[in-house]
C-alpha cells in the first residue's frame, strides 16, 4: 500500500494506491481510516478497480455502512472510476452522494482533487 501525498488549498490528501482490493469489510474500511486520519491526511482518494465488488452491490449494505463510518468522522472520500452501471438505485446513490462534499465519485484524479 502506497499513500501519495496531494496538498490543496490547505487540504491534505491521500491518494491511495495498492494492488489489492480493500473495502472487502467494514473493518476494512475502518482501519483505513484510521491509517489515513493519523497520517494527518483530510481527504482519500480510492481508485474503483480496487475496491471490491461487492461494495457496489447495495443489498450488500456493505457502501453504505462504509460511507457512513467516513461521513461520521468527517474524512472526505473520492472514489475514481467509471461508473456506468445497469443498477438505477446504484446510480442514484452515486447521484444523491455527489449532490455533497464528503463522498464523491469522480471519472478522474483530477476532478477527485478539486
Amino acid at each position: 500500500m502506497q499513500l501519495i501525498a496531494h496538498r490543496i488549498a490547505n487540504k491534505n490528501i491521500a491518494e491511495l494506491i495498492i494492488s489489492k482490493e480493500i473495502f472487502t469489510t467494514l473493518e476494512d474500511a475502518t482501519d483505513l481510516m484510521g491509517d489515513v486520519y493519523y497520517q494527518g491526511f483530510d481527504k482519500l482518494i480510492v481508485y474503483q478497480k480496487n475496491i471490491n465488488p461487492s461494495f457496489f452491490d447495495l443489498k450488500t449494505k456493505l457502501a453504505g455502512e462504509i460511507l457512513q463510518k467516513f461521513a461520521t468522522y468527517k474524512l472526505q472520500l473520492a472514489i475514481v472510476g467509471d461508473f456506468n452501471f445497469d443498477s438505477k438505485s446504484l446510480t442514484d446513490f452515486i447521484y444523491e452522494s455527489n449532490k455533497g462534499n464528503l463522498i464523491n465519485f469522480k471519472s478522474t484524479l483530477q476532478l477527485a482533487l478539486n
